[in-house]
């Protein structure tokens, strides 16, 4: 089990990664933009990464190549919300193939997925960190190196509690 510790570390068996967490906190009751991180028990339920920019994996996970049409439906009117959608998109979204770095990986952890509730939260994952470990919408991030090796250590049987 990943363990994400309101101290900013993420704890998987003996390792102990520095990770940042959504700029106003923990909650059980997340809200679509609220800048909080959802209390709960979650598995990963998709991995996606920036082939051109990550050459190697090792991991047990399937990977997913993000390529440039790809975002994840933020709009809470939209009846894609809370998934993965091609763009451009009439309905609000994330970008997926992004300028920074911060999504060259992304873990997607099943927070709000089934079923979706509308304005309950979206694109909840465990993505890498910006400079200086800057809080996040609500997503939890580590550096690049660490989330590297945390994915050659666990499957998709792998339960996160935050």
């Amino acid at each position: 089990m990943i363990k994400v510790i309101r101290t900013g570390f993420l704890i998987f068996y003996k390792n102990r990664f520095k990770c940042s967490f959504g700029k106003e906190g923990f909650t059980k009751k997340k809200r679509e933009g609220d800048l909080k991180t959802p209390i709960g028990y979650f598995k990963i339920i998709k991995c996606y990464y920036r082939s051109d920019r990550i050459k190697k994996l090792t991991t047990k996970l399937r990977l997913i190549k993000i390529s440039k049409k790809m975002g994840w439906c933020d709009d809470p009117l939209s009846p894609k919300y809370n998934k993965l959608v091609q763009l451009p998109s009439k309905y609000r979204y994330e970008k997926l193939f992004k300028k920074d770095h911060t999504y060259d990986i992304i873990l997607v952890l099943n927070y709000n997925t089934n079923p979706v509730t509308k304005n309950k939260g979206s694109a909840i994952f465990i993505h890498i960190a910006r400079e200086k470990y800057l809080p996040t919408k609500g997503c939890i991030a580590l550096n690049k190196s660490d989330l590297i090796e945390l994915m050659s250590k666990i499957n998709h049987k792998t339960i996160i509690k935050i």
